[in-house]
């Protein structure tokens, strides 16, 4: 089982509602257990997997890890492309607190446009679409920190 496959396993856990999923195969066991969303809270889905235990037989495994994965918020929509940070840093949609965002929600955005900027050691680095379509959510607050990889908004390409 690829990368690929467990996300699309998350995001169907937490569509369908079920608290739980265990699948083993003869070379790794996963568990998927979604946390009560009826609390009024999102809370994270947590991903486990484990190799199990080593045959007799002298076969090398590759190591997997055991620790819980909080798994990235699951899309309402999969005909949205979701931005995500090419970096580490502080994200702000706009130049400075006085000024108007680079793009607001409901609005059209081209390939090459500035959506937002991420500052990263002491640089501003203005980040542009790699995608046309009209701004549908944006997933992260502004002057909040940001990781690489993080989803920072979704865009419907229609």
């Amino acid at each position: 089982m690829n990368l690929h496959e467990i996300q699309d396993l998350i995001k169907f856990v937490a569509k369908s509602g079920v608290s739980e999923v265990e699948i083993e195969q003869k070379d790794f066991k996963i568990v998927i257990k979604a946390e009560n969303k009826s609390k009024g809270n999102d809370q994270p889905i947590y991903v486990q997997a484990s190799a199990p235990a080593p045959a007799a037989l002298p076969v090398a495994a590759a190591p997997v890890s055991a620790a819980p994965i909080a798994a990235a918020p699951v899309d309402e929509n999969a005909n949205f492309i979701v931005v995500k940070s090419p970096m580490i840093g502080t994200f702000y949609r706009s130049n400075g607190p006085d000024k108007e965002p680079f793009i607001s929600v409901g609005q059209m955005v081209g390939n090459g446009d500035t959506i937002c900027i991420i500052e990263a050691m002491k640089l501003f680095n203005e980040i542009e679409s790699e995608v046309s379509g009209k701004i549908v959510k944006v997933l992260v607050d502004d002057a909040s920190p940001v990781e690489y990889d993080q989803p920072l908004f979704l865009v419907d390409p229609a």
